[in-house]
Parts: C-alpha cells; structure tokens; sequence
C-alpha cells in the first residue's frame, strides 16, 4: 500500500472515531431541554459527557492536522471553498465549549438557561453542517484548474447536500439518545429512553434515503457492503433499544456510523476533492498529496502517538462508566449575582 493511500484511510479513520464520540455529545447537546426538565436533570445529562467531551474534539483536530499535512491541496481547497459553513461550525464548537464550562460558575436561574440553550442551539448547527459538507464532498463542487472553488454557498445548500445534513443530524439526536439511556438511572433515563424509541426509527429512514441516493449516483460496487453494515446497526440499535439493551444499542449506532463513514470515503476514491467542473481537475489521493518524505515522518509518528492517545482516552471511559441519576446531583453553587434586585435597590 502506497503513503497516499494510507493517509487516505487514515484520514477516514480520524473522521469515524470523532463522528462516533462526537455524536452522542451533540445528540446529548441537542436533548438537553428535553430529557433534562429541570437544571438537575439537564446537570445529569452534561455529566454523562463531562469527562469526555473535549478530548472527543481531539479527533477533529487530529484529522484536520492530517488532512492539512498529508493532502494541502485537498485542505487548501475544501476550507477556501466551505469557509462559511466551516467558519460557523468553529464558532458553535467554541461557544459550546464556553457554555458547557460556564453554566455553573453563576448562581442564576436565567445565567443557566441563557447557556442550556447555547449549548442546545450549538449542538444542532454541527450536526447538519458536517452533513452537508461531507455530501457535498462525495457529490463534487465546481473546481477550476487550479484547484480553486468557483461556486458559492448556494452551491454547497443543494437537495443531496441538505439530504445529508439531515441524515447526520438524525444519526447523532439516536446517538445521543441511546447514550442517555446507558449512561442515566430515573426519570432522565425514562426520558431518554423514550427519545432513543422515537429517533432511531426516524434515523434509519433518513439515513437509508442517503445512502441509496448516494450508492447509485456516486458509489461503486463494493460499497453496498458498508450500505449493508449502516443498515444492519440501525436496524439493530432499534431492536435493542426497545428490548432496553442500551451497550449493545450503542455499539450497533456506533457500527452504523463507520459504514457511513466507509460509503463516503469509498464513494470519493480516488478522489478526495470531486470537480463538477471538469473531472481532470479534480484532486485526487496522488495529485493533492505530501511528498513521500512527509508522510513516512507522519506514519512514524501516528505509530508511536495513537496507541497513547487511543489507551488514555479508553481508561477516561473506563474510569467514568457509571450510571449517573438526580440524586447524584448536589445542590448548584456558584457566584452569586450581581445583579440587585429592585426591593433591595
């Protein structure tokens, strides 16, 4: 196997561990108002994220690394071209990351709401964007050639790419769901297992128009199979979730996440970056890639650093397994407000 081509994979890698971690927080992020119902229930829903949030972000920053020194031409290209949808999925991403850490710190009913439901707005955003910007990369975009982005934003929001958007959106709400349901004991485990029961069903029937349109307009033939093993894992995280077999639930929604991530990768190959323009100019695995010396340096390092990484963030999970219910909640505390009130004015 040629550096390209592994890097490739790599790549598609990167992207499945963070689409799979980074789901269920945007899954949870997004149910926050409706399995919380009440700040101690909307606390035991952040909790079962807490410990393992942020280092679920390491796995985009990793795979944007990647893509930025493997592929430059392929980087260069999506990020000039997809600026504004990057542009706002990196703001909600920081002002998600602000609301999660800041919530607490004031002791203010309207202070938590105001960031409940930043956190809430910012965990949808995401979710359809990435959607939308991975379909647009399978379908292809107007590239001239000099591997330049000659469309517009109206260009990127078209049926397949918005079709795409909700598929992603559709995966993560069930992801989180079922994530809620494993993680939580009483009323927001009843409430999230009643989500759970409502979104999977949703997510296999939008995420199977996805991927038929995308097998027979954009795929090959070996791809049926990764279609096959999403089908399977949603088919199964339904079963499971309603006979109330929350780890096997999660596992399968994980399985069907990497078959996703398997038929878009395998869609694009041997091309990273499709040009509707012309197919000569499109960027392919060979003509966007780093010299052969930079990726051997890269290979050595991911063989020294991943398993370090991977093992670290294996013995978070571990050490955090727990189920987490109200009564696990303290009464809140914080700062008090600055704010005086008129009686005492």
């Amino acid at each position: 196997m040629d550096l390209p081509l592994l890097w490739f994979i790599l790549i598609a890698v990167l992207w499945t561990g963070y689409l799979v971690l980074e789901g269920f927080d945007f899954g949870v992020g997004m149910l926050l108002e409706k399995v919380g119902k009440g700040d101690k229930g909307r606390r035991v829903a952040l909790n079962t994220i807490g410990p393992v949030w942020d280092g679920n972000e390491v796995w985009l920053l990793t795979a944007g690394g990647a893509t930025f020194a493997a592929f430059p031409e392929w980087y260069a290209t999506l990020f000039s071209g997809f600026y504004l949808p990057l542009l706002l999925i990196l703001v909600a991403l920081i002002v998600r990351a602000c609301a999660i850490e800041w919530r607490g710190k004031i002791n203010s009913e309207t202070w938590r709401s105001r960031w409940d439901w930043a956190i809430i707005i910012t965990a949808w955003i995401p979710s359809i964007l990435w959607g939308v910007a991975f379909a647009n990369i399978v379908r292809g975009v107007p590239i001239d050639e000099n591997g330049t982005f000659t469309g517009t934003l109206w260009t990127l929001l078209n049926p397949y790419a918005l079709l795409g958007g909700a598929t992603t959106l559709a995966l993560f709400l069930s992801h989180g769901a079922i994530f809620l349901s494993l993680k939580t004991a009483g009323e927001v485990h009843d409430r999230a297992r009643a989500a759970a029961k409502t979104t999977a069903p949703f997510a296999l029937v939008i995420a199977a128009a996805f991927a038929i349109w995308t097998q027979l307009a954009y795929s090959v033939t070996w791809t049926w199979a990764a279609v096959a093993i999403a089908a399977l894992g949603l088919v199964g995280a339904w079963l499971w979730g309603n006979a109330g077999s929350y780890g096997k639930a999660f596992a399968a929604n994980a399985i069907a996440i990497v078959g996703a991530v398997v038929l878009i990768f395998g869609s694009m190959y041997p091309d990273v970056m499709p040009s509707t323009t012309d197919p000569a100019f499109s960027l392919t695995v060979d003509n966007a890639s780093s010299t052969d010396y930079t990726l051997t340096v890269m290979t050595w390092v991911a063989v020294v650093l991943v398993p370090v990484v991977l093992l670290y963030q294996g013995w978070s999970y571990w050490v955090f397994r727990r189920r987490l219910s109200l009564e696990h909640m303290p009464e809140q505390h914080g700062f008090p407000t600055l704010r005086k009130s008129k009686a005492s004015a």
